[in-house]
């Protein structure tokens, strides 16, 4: 959608809320509301607003690059650290930089609580979401050290087993030792975050940016988001890319959104996320959009 005063634009999930009674998932929207910015909605909808993320995700460029230098690594930790409490779906802003979007699978908890659902992307499960809970915000920061092992080695530590309790056997075996090509900073940050007790695992942000891999490095928002992140840039126009961006989705999944795209486009290359352009009447803007994603980075 487009802010015509400003001519800025911007991403809009909206939830109409005959569904939402519909499929009792009344209290799960909530959470996502009040994780994420929202805007006055339509009293037919629940409109939630957010950047539009025109580069796409991060998990396409990943698969793209299969792995990323320790420097651009560098700035990813720092900007999923410094908002860890809320890491969902990766997006990228038009420079690279990390966007956090699609909460909701996200729950809200205050210090101190647990929680025992057992959601998200199986291969980044700590191993106390694993067996079930109960589970803290710790959990969060062992899915932050799986997904900067991705990034750094272009590969998961194990890959996904067929459930919850295959997986959590694996993990309980596995020595998470670092390869050889990691720097020993970035191999001791990992083995922090990897610590299968959660009550001896680095789940701290201030104790996260003091490790020795963000030696000298700033983690002022507005200073890492400055510079490009150049890799991602390059891999912006990669002919590839627009069929890694839909990783299986069909035109089907679309009957519901109020745009142009099941009229313009005549192959699902050209659905890539730069190319999507929504226009949204005021009048229309609650009746029929849904959205679907994806819980990998």
């Amino acid at each position: 959608v487009k802010d015509m005063s400003k001519d800025e634009t911007y991403a809009i999930k909206v939830l109409p809320k005959a569904e939402v009674l519909r499929h009792g998932v009344l209290q799960q929207s909530k959470e996502e509301v009040i994780i994420q910015v929202s805007h006055t909605a339509p009293l037919s909808a629940l409109c939630v607003m957010c950047d539009y993320c025109s580069t796409g995700d991060l998990y396409t460029y990943w698969t793209l690059k299969g792995r990323f230098d320790e420097r651009d690594v560098r700035v990813f930790a720092a900007e999923l650290g410094s908002a860890l409490g809320e890491i969902d779906t990766l997006m990228l802003s038009h420079l690279g930089h990390l966007r956090l979007t699609d909460f909701g699978l996200s729950r809200r908890l205050e210090h101190g609580d647990r929680a025992f659902t057992i959601c998200g992307t199986i291969q980044y499960m700590a191993p106390e979401v694993l067996s079930g809970g109960p589970y803290s915000h710790a959990a969060d920061w062992w899915s932050l050290g799986i997904l900067l092992y991705a990034l750094a080695t272009g590969g998961f530590p194990l890959p996904a087993e067929a459930d919850h309790c295959d997986m959590l056997a694996s993990v309980s075996e596995c020595l998470y030792d670092m390869p050889a090509s990691l720097s020993p900073a970035l191999a001791f940050l990992l083995i922090e975050l990897l610590c299968k007790i959660p009550t001896r695992r680095l789940r701290c942000l201030e104790l996260f940016q003091s490790q020795k891999f963000f030696h000298g490095m700033s983690f002022d928002s507005q200073l890492l988001q400055k510079s490009p992140i150049e890799p991602i840039l390059e891999l912006k126009n990669h002919p590839d890319r627009p069929e890694r961006s839909m990783r299986g989705l069909s035109l089907d999944l679309l009957q519901n959104f109020e745009c142009d795209l099941l009229n313009s486009p005549s192959t699902p290359a050209d659905l890539s996320p730069t190319s999507m352009k929504i226009k949204v009447n005021e009048d229309t803007a609650g009746a029929k959009t849904k959205t679907t994603g994806t819980n990998s980075p």
